[in-house]
């Protein structure tokens, strides 16, 4: 597998690889032991899949808050999206920065985005499948967000265009006057 570190520390890229012939690939979406070997140790205790129909949709920025902190391996299952992590830790010197990745069905990328990120994703073609672990469950009365084209932020989103919201997502706040439950070098 390829592990490509970010602008973000923490977050990476991870591209396994992908054996093909004439039936189509295999390739091991996660291996324990070949994440331990490369120093990142995981206890993925939750599997997520989502689909959305139609390019634009937006779905983030998401967090949970410590205790229910939560790791997160994204990879895209069908389709085509723009997956982002924006440091959310009190105290980081990448405080409010996001990094960006086109993951696609093809690519076979993937974005590792730890505890003290808030993550998101852009949907680039209909029909879209977003598949990501994660070290906690779902644990809504942890949650929180952040408004997925926050100024302060500037994520560079690909589409320009109007976006498929949730309620929850239109009314997120923004990173002014956020008091982050993060802090850059503790423990979640």
């Amino acid at each position: 597998m390829d592990i490509e570190k970010t602008a973000l520390d923490g977050v990476m890229i991870i591209t396994p690889k992908r054996f093909g012939d004439h039936r189509g690939f295999f390739s091991e979406s996660w291996n324990k032991s070949a994440m331990d070997a490369a120093g990142l140790s995981y206890d993925f205790v939750q599997d997520n899949h989502s689909l959305s129909m139609t390019p634009g949709t937006v779905r983030g920025l998401h967090f949970q808050a410590p205790p229910r902190a939560q790791d997160k391996l994204v990879r895209c299952g069908r389709g085509a999206l723009f997956d982002v992590a924006v440091d959310i830790r009190k105290g980081s010197a990448t405080y409010g920065q996001w990094v960006g990745v086109e993951l696609t069905a093809e690519n076979g990328k993937q974005l590792l985005v730890p505890a003290g990120f808030a993550h998101g994703f852009m949907t680039l073609v209909p029909e879209t499948e977003i598949i990501y672990k994660c070290t906690d469950t779902y644990a809504p009365e942890t949650e929180g967000a952040l408004l997925w084209n926050d100024v302060d932020i500037g994520i560079d989103w690909p589409l320009d265009i109007a976006p498929v919201l949730s309620d929850k997502d239109a009314a997120a706040p923004g990173l002014a006057g956020f008091d982050s439950p993060f802090v850059a070098g503790a423990t979640a």
